[in-house]
């Protein structure tokens, strides 16, 4: 599925408006992983606390968005602009790929939660395609 013209001119606009309220995106969203798929703490074992919006769920939950935003920024070369965070999750993290479409889950909904009035139909099947696209930038080390 790839993205069109119209998709990334959607992103990009509700990127502008999501962005401010990344770090807590990604908490709520990482929270949310750990408890509704909690076979994703193995990745995480060597966090003292895995509770949701504790202080190592929210310090990566800020990685991981600043990560969603470094996509936004290479929307158009997802798989090369990723490269280097594909070789980190396959080689040194050795996170399943399927963990990511996960998160992308996790990831729409807390938008659609946090951004009611802007996460509208298009933005959503927008957004889904882009978090989509990443999920697979990233596993393009696995291959």
């Amino acid at each position: 599925m790839s993205l069109t013209s119209k998709d990334k001119n959607t992103i990009k606009g509700f990127w502008a408006k999501a962005a401010p309220k990344a770090e807590e995106i990604g908490t709520d969203a990482l929270s949310r992983m750990l408890v509704v798929y909690p076979q994703t703490k193995t990745y995480f074992s060597h966090w003292k606390d895995l509770s949701p919006g504790s202080a190592p769920v929210r310090k990566h939950g800020k990685t991981v968005m600043s990560g969603v935003a470094e996509a936004v920024s290479k929307i158009d070369d997802l798989t090369n602009g990723l490269l280097t965070l594909s070789e980190l999750h396959a080689f040194q993290l050795r996170v399943d790929p399927a963990n990511f479409k996960i998160l992308s889950h996790n990831l729409l909904v807390v938008l659609a939660i946090q951004f009611p009035d802007d996460f509208t139909p298009e933005v959503h099947v927008a957004m889904d395609k882009f978090l989509s696209a990443l999920a697979l930038a990233l596993s393009e080390k696995y291959r």
